[in-house]
Protein backbone atom coordinates (compact mmCIF):
# COMPACT_ATOMS: atom_id res chain seq x y z
CA UNK A 1 0.00 0.00 0.00
CA UNK A 2 1.46 3.41 -0.95
CA UNK A 3 2.17 5.89 1.78
CA UNK A 4 -0.58 8.51 2.14
CA UNK A 5 0.36 11.92 0.76
CA UNK A 6 -0.97 14.66 3.02
CA UNK A 7 -0.91 18.46 3.08
CA UNK A 8 0.19 20.34 6.20
CA UNK A 9 -2.33 23.06 7.03
CA UNK A 10 0.13 25.39 8.78
CA UNK A 11 0.67 27.62 5.75
CA UNK A 12 -3.10 27.65 5.04
CA UNK A 13 -4.35 28.75 8.47
CA UNK A 14 -5.80 31.92 6.97
CA UNK A 15 -8.51 29.70 5.43
CA UNK A 16 -11.37 28.12 7.38
CA UNK A 17 -10.81 24.41 7.83
CA UNK A 18 -13.70 23.43 5.56
CA UNK A 19 -12.27 25.53 2.73
CA UNK A 20 -8.80 24.09 3.25
CA UNK A 21 -10.15 20.52 3.19
CA UNK A 22 -11.99 21.09 -0.08
CA UNK A 23 -8.86 22.52 -1.64
CA UNK A 24 -6.64 19.67 -0.38
CA UNK A 25 -9.03 17.13 -1.86
CA UNK A 26 -9.19 18.98 -5.18
CA UNK A 27 -5.37 19.07 -5.33
CA UNK A 28 -5.31 15.25 -5.09
CA UNK A 29 -4.16 14.73 -1.50
CA UNK A 30 -5.05 11.63 0.50
CA UNK A 31 -5.22 13.54 3.75
CA UNK A 32 -4.17 16.48 5.87
CA UNK A 33 -1.89 17.27 8.79
CA UNK A 34 -3.64 19.85 10.96
CA UNK A 35 -1.82 22.75 12.58
CA UNK A 36 -3.01 23.70 16.07
CA UNK A 37 -3.77 27.28 15.10
CA UNK A 38 -6.43 29.11 13.16
CA UNK A 39 -9.64 27.10 13.40
CA UNK A 40 -7.96 23.93 12.11
CA UNK A 41 -7.39 22.30 15.51
CA UNK A 42 -7.91 24.30 18.71
CA UNK A 43 -6.51 22.48 21.73
CA UNK A 44 -8.47 24.63 24.21
CA UNK A 45 -11.75 23.47 22.62
CA UNK A 46 -10.74 19.88 21.93
CA UNK A 47 -13.13 17.86 24.08
CA UNK A 48 -14.44 14.58 22.66
CA UNK A 49 -17.39 16.23 20.90
CA UNK A 50 -15.08 18.75 19.19
CA UNK A 51 -12.63 16.01 18.13
CA UNK A 52 -15.41 13.81 16.77
CA UNK A 53 -16.81 16.73 14.78
CA UNK A 54 -13.38 17.51 13.27
CA UNK A 55 -12.86 13.87 12.38
CA UNK A 56 -16.31 13.71 10.75
CA UNK A 57 -15.56 16.85 8.72
CA UNK A 58 -12.31 15.34 7.44
CA UNK A 59 -14.01 12.02 6.60
CA UNK A 60 -16.83 13.81 4.77
CA UNK A 61 -14.19 15.57 2.64
CA UNK A 62 -12.82 12.14 1.69
CA UNK A 63 -9.54 12.70 3.51
CA UNK A 64 -7.40 11.11 6.23
CA UNK A 65 -5.56 12.68 9.17
CA UNK A 66 -2.59 11.01 10.85
CA UNK A 67 -0.99 13.86 12.79
CA UNK A 68 -1.53 17.28 14.32
CA UNK A 69 1.17 19.88 14.78
CA UNK A 70 1.97 22.15 17.71
CA UNK A 71 5.00 24.03 16.44
CA UNK A 72 4.00 27.45 17.79
CA UNK A 73 3.28 26.52 21.40
CA UNK A 74 6.14 24.01 21.50
CA UNK A 75 8.56 26.78 20.53
CA UNK A 76 7.81 28.60 23.79
CA UNK A 77 8.62 25.67 26.11
CA UNK A 78 12.40 26.20 26.06
CA UNK A 79 12.87 29.53 24.28
CA UNK A 80 14.24 32.80 25.59
CA UNK A 81 10.86 34.53 25.55
CA UNK A 82 10.38 38.04 24.19
CA UNK A 83 7.69 40.06 22.39
CA UNK A 84 8.07 37.99 19.19
CA UNK A 85 6.30 35.10 20.91
CA UNK A 86 3.14 37.10 21.45
CA UNK A 87 2.33 36.93 17.73
CA UNK A 88 2.46 33.11 17.61
CA UNK A 89 0.93 32.08 20.96
CA UNK A 90 -2.67 31.97 22.15
CA UNK A 91 -3.39 34.81 24.56
CA UNK A 92 -3.95 32.38 27.42
CA UNK A 93 -0.46 30.95 26.91
CA UNK A 94 1.38 34.24 26.43
CA UNK A 95 -0.48 35.90 29.32
CA UNK A 96 1.51 38.76 30.82
CA UNK A 97 4.59 37.76 28.82
CA UNK A 98 6.80 37.07 31.84
CA UNK A 99 9.18 34.45 30.42
CA UNK A 100 9.01 31.67 32.99
CA UNK A 101 5.23 31.87 33.18
CA UNK A 102 5.00 31.65 29.38
CA UNK A 103 7.27 28.58 29.35
CA UNK A 104 5.24 26.83 32.05
CA UNK A 105 1.91 27.55 30.36
CA UNK A 106 3.33 26.37 27.04
CA UNK A 107 4.41 23.10 28.67
CA UNK A 108 0.92 22.63 30.12
CA UNK A 109 -0.59 23.29 26.69
CA UNK A 110 1.69 20.66 25.14
CA UNK A 111 0.46 18.10 27.67
CA UNK A 112 -3.13 19.05 26.82
CA UNK A 113 -2.22 18.65 23.15
CA UNK A 114 -1.22 15.04 23.80
CA UNK A 115 -4.57 14.43 25.49
CA UNK A 116 -6.43 16.11 22.61
CA UNK A 117 -4.49 14.05 20.07
CA UNK A 118 -5.65 10.86 21.75
CA UNK A 119 -9.29 12.02 21.69
CA UNK A 120 -8.89 12.99 18.03
CA UNK A 121 -7.39 9.62 17.18
CA UNK A 122 -3.87 10.46 16.02
CA UNK A 123 -0.65 8.92 17.32
CA UNK A 124 1.78 11.72 16.43
CA UNK A 125 2.08 15.39 17.39
CA UNK A 126 4.72 17.26 15.39
CA UNK A 127 6.29 20.40 16.75
CA UNK A 128 9.15 22.52 17.95
CA UNK A 129 10.86 22.71 21.34
CA UNK A 130 12.51 26.09 21.30
CA UNK A 131 16.00 26.42 22.74
CA UNK A 132 17.64 28.42 25.49
CA UNK A 133 21.03 28.10 23.73
CA UNK A 134 20.31 28.69 20.05
CA UNK A 135 21.80 32.20 20.33
CA UNK A 136 25.09 30.51 21.32
CA UNK A 137 25.35 28.43 18.15
CA UNK A 138 28.03 30.75 16.74
CA UNK A 139 29.08 32.93 19.58
CA UNK A 140 31.64 35.44 20.63
CA UNK A 141 32.68 35.86 23.37
CA UNK A 142 33.31 32.11 23.48
CA UNK A 143 30.76 29.96 25.28
CA UNK A 144 31.49 29.35 28.93
CA UNK A 145 32.22 25.84 30.24
CA UNK A 146 28.97 23.82 30.57
CA UNK A 147 26.85 26.59 29.00
CA UNK A 148 25.74 24.31 26.15
CA UNK A 149 25.46 21.30 28.46
CA UNK A 150 23.19 23.31 30.75
CA UNK A 151 21.00 24.19 27.78
CA UNK A 152 20.41 20.50 27.08
CA UNK A 153 19.75 19.91 30.76
CA UNK A 154 17.14 22.67 30.65
CA UNK A 155 15.51 21.01 27.64
CA UNK A 156 15.46 17.64 29.41
CA UNK A 157 14.00 19.11 32.60
CA UNK A 158 11.22 20.88 30.73
CA UNK A 159 10.37 18.22 28.17
CA UNK A 160 10.56 14.95 30.10
CA UNK A 161 7.29 15.64 31.99
CA UNK A 162 5.67 16.51 28.66
CA UNK A 163 6.94 13.30 27.11
CA UNK A 164 5.71 11.30 30.09
CA UNK A 165 2.21 12.62 29.39
CA UNK A 166 2.58 11.78 25.71
CA UNK A 167 3.55 8.22 26.59
CA UNK A 168 0.64 7.94 29.02
CA UNK A 169 -1.72 8.95 26.20
CA UNK A 170 -0.17 6.57 23.68
CA UNK A 171 0.98 9.49 21.52
CA UNK A 172 4.50 10.38 20.33
CA UNK A 173 6.12 13.81 19.97
CA UNK A 174 8.02 14.40 16.73
CA UNK A 175 10.45 17.32 16.83
CA UNK A 176 10.98 18.99 13.48
CA UNK A 177 14.77 19.28 13.56
CA UNK A 178 15.33 22.86 12.53
CA UNK A 179 17.59 25.84 13.23
CA UNK A 180 16.37 27.66 16.39
CA UNK A 181 15.42 24.32 18.02
CA UNK A 182 17.33 22.25 20.57
CA UNK A 183 18.21 19.92 17.67
CA UNK A 184 19.13 21.31 14.25
CA UNK A 185 21.48 18.67 12.78
CA UNK A 186 22.57 15.09 13.48
CA UNK A 187 24.98 15.91 16.31
CA UNK A 188 22.50 18.09 18.20
CA UNK A 189 19.71 15.54 17.62
CA UNK A 190 21.85 12.92 19.36
CA UNK A 191 22.33 15.24 22.32
CA UNK A 192 18.60 15.95 22.48
CA UNK A 193 17.84 12.22 22.73
CA UNK A 194 20.42 11.87 25.48
CA UNK A 195 18.95 14.87 27.33
CA UNK A 196 15.58 13.12 27.65
CA UNK A 197 17.24 9.79 28.55
CA UNK A 198 16.18 8.18 25.29
CA UNK A 199 12.50 8.71 26.09
CA UNK A 200 10.42 6.41 23.83
CA UNK A 201 7.85 9.15 23.14
CA UNK A 202 10.52 11.46 21.66
CA UNK A 203 11.44 11.32 18.00
CA UNK A 204 11.53 13.38 14.85
CA UNK A 205 9.39 14.91 12.14
CA UNK A 206 11.93 14.48 9.35
CA UNK A 207 12.18 17.50 7.03
CA UNK A 208 15.12 17.51 4.59
CA UNK A 209 14.76 21.18 3.68
CA UNK A 210 16.29 22.24 6.99
CA UNK A 211 19.40 20.11 6.43
CA UNK A 212 20.32 20.73 2.80
CA UNK A 213 21.43 24.34 2.98
CA UNK A 214 23.32 23.67 6.23
CA UNK A 215 25.44 21.00 4.54
CA UNK A 216 23.99 18.21 6.71
CA UNK A 217 23.64 14.78 5.05
CA UNK A 218 19.85 14.48 5.04
CA UNK A 219 19.76 10.77 4.14
CA UNK A 220 22.32 9.98 6.83
CA UNK A 221 19.85 11.49 9.33
CA UNK A 222 17.30 8.82 8.39
CA UNK A 223 19.80 5.99 8.81
CA UNK A 224 21.11 7.45 12.08
CA UNK A 225 17.67 7.54 13.72
CA UNK A 226 15.64 4.79 12.01
CA UNK A 227 13.47 4.08 15.04
CA UNK A 228 12.73 7.74 15.75
CA UNK A 229 11.41 8.92 12.39
CA UNK A 230 7.78 9.30 13.48
CA UNK A 231 6.59 11.53 10.62
CA UNK A 232 7.94 12.98 7.36
CA UNK A 233 7.61 16.41 5.78
CA UNK A 234 8.22 16.72 2.06
CA UNK A 235 9.71 20.16 1.57
CA UNK A 236 12.32 21.40 -0.86
CA UNK A 237 15.06 24.00 -0.75
CA UNK A 238 17.73 25.41 -3.03
CA UNK A 239 21.08 26.77 -1.90
CA UNK A 240 24.07 28.47 -3.47
CA UNK A 241 21.60 30.54 -5.51
CA UNK A 242 22.22 34.13 -4.40
CA UNK A 243 24.38 36.87 -5.83
CA UNK A 244 27.13 36.45 -3.26
CA UNK A 245 26.05 39.20 -0.88
CA UNK A 246 24.17 36.96 1.60
CA UNK A 247 25.45 33.85 3.35
CA UNK A 248 23.91 30.80 4.96
CA UNK A 249 22.78 32.86 8.00
CA UNK A 250 20.44 34.91 5.83
CA UNK A 251 21.87 38.41 6.18
CA UNK A 252 18.58 39.66 7.72
CA UNK A 253 17.20 39.49 4.17
CA UNK A 254 13.62 38.29 3.70
CA UNK A 255 12.80 35.03 1.93
CA UNK A 256 12.42 35.12 -1.84
CA UNK A 257 14.90 37.91 -2.43
CA UNK A 258 17.47 37.39 -5.21
CA UNK A 259 20.36 38.04 -2.83
CA UNK A 260 19.56 35.05 -0.59
CA UNK A 261 22.00 32.14 -0.52
CA UNK A 262 19.13 29.68 0.08
CA UNK A 263 15.35 29.66 -0.18
CA UNK A 264 12.51 27.16 0.13
CA UNK A 265 11.07 25.84 -3.13
CA UNK A 266 7.98 23.95 -4.25
CA UNK A 267 8.60 20.20 -3.93
CA UNK A 268 10.69 18.95 -6.85
CA UNK A 269 11.95 22.40 -7.84
CA UNK A 270 14.81 22.65 -5.33
CA UNK A 271 17.99 20.66 -4.77
CA UNK A 272 16.81 17.90 -2.41
CA UNK A 273 17.23 14.41 -3.88
CA UNK A 274 13.87 12.91 -2.95
CA UNK A 275 14.59 9.56 -4.57
CA UNK A 276 17.43 9.00 -2.09
CA UNK A 277 15.01 9.90 0.70
CA UNK A 278 12.33 7.45 -0.50
CA UNK A 279 14.92 4.67 -0.74
CA UNK A 280 16.16 5.45 2.78
CA UNK A 281 12.60 5.51 4.15
CA UNK A 282 12.00 2.14 2.50
CA UNK A 283 15.18 0.80 4.09
CA UNK A 284 13.96 1.73 7.58
CA UNK A 285 10.41 0.48 6.84
CA UNK A 286 8.76 3.87 7.30
CA UNK A 287 5.12 3.50 6.27
CA UNK A 288 3.65 6.74 7.59
CA UNK A 289 2.49 9.83 5.72
CA UNK A 290 4.54 11.92 3.33
CA UNK A 291 3.24 15.34 4.32
CA UNK A 292 3.83 18.27 1.98
CA UNK A 293 4.75 21.43 3.86
CA UNK A 294 4.41 23.81 0.97
CA UNK A 295 6.53 26.98 0.92
CA UNK A 296 7.69 28.88 -2.12
CA UNK A 297 7.57 32.67 -2.06
CA UNK A 298 7.74 32.90 -5.85
CA UNK A 299 4.82 30.63 -6.74
CA UNK A 300 1.03 30.63 -6.35
CA UNK A 301 0.37 28.27 -3.45
CA UNK A 302 -2.57 26.46 -5.06
CA UNK A 303 -0.57 25.74 -8.20
CA UNK A 304 2.37 24.66 -6.05
CA UNK A 305 0.38 22.46 -3.69
CA UNK A 306 -1.24 20.59 -6.58
CA UNK A 307 2.06 20.18 -8.40
CA UNK A 308 3.75 19.00 -5.20
CA UNK A 309 1.08 16.36 -4.59
CA UNK A 310 1.53 14.99 -8.10
CA UNK A 311 5.31 15.00 -7.71
CA UNK A 312 5.34 13.16 -4.36
CA UNK A 313 2.91 10.51 -5.60
CA UNK A 314 5.05 10.01 -8.68
CA UNK A 315 8.37 9.60 -6.86
CA UNK A 316 7.11 7.42 -3.98
CA UNK A 317 7.49 3.68 -4.47
CA UNK A 318 7.32 0.58 -2.25
CA UNK A 319 10.37 -1.38 -1.17
CA UNK A 320 11.26 -4.61 -2.93
CA UNK A 321 9.90 -7.79 -1.33
CA UNK A 322 12.43 -10.07 -2.99
CA UNK A 323 16.19 -10.52 -3.12
CA UNK A 324 16.91 -9.87 -6.77
CA UNK A 325 19.60 -12.50 -7.42
CA UNK A 326 17.63 -15.17 -5.55
CA UNK A 327 15.43 -15.71 -8.61
CA UNK A 328 18.28 -17.38 -10.44
CA UNK A 329 18.34 -20.14 -7.84
CA UNK A 330 14.60 -20.88 -8.26
CA UNK A 331 13.65 -24.05 -10.12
Amino acid sequence: MPRPVTLFSGQWADLPLQTFLKKAKSFGYDGVELGCWGDHFEVAKADQKYCDAKRALIKKAGLQCHAISAHLVGQAVCDNIDERHKQILPDYVYGDGKPEGVRKRAAEEMMKTAQAAKRFGVKVVNGFTGSSIWHLVYSFPPNLPKQIENGYKDFGKRFKPILDEFQKQGVRFALEVHPTEIAFDIASARRAIEAVDGHPAFGFNYDPSHFGYQGVDYTKFIYTFPDRIFHVHMKDVAWGIGDGTVGVFGGHVDFHKPERYWDFKSVGRGMINFEKIIRALNDINYGGPLSVEWEDGGMDREFGAKESCEYVKRIDFPASKIIFDAQFAEK
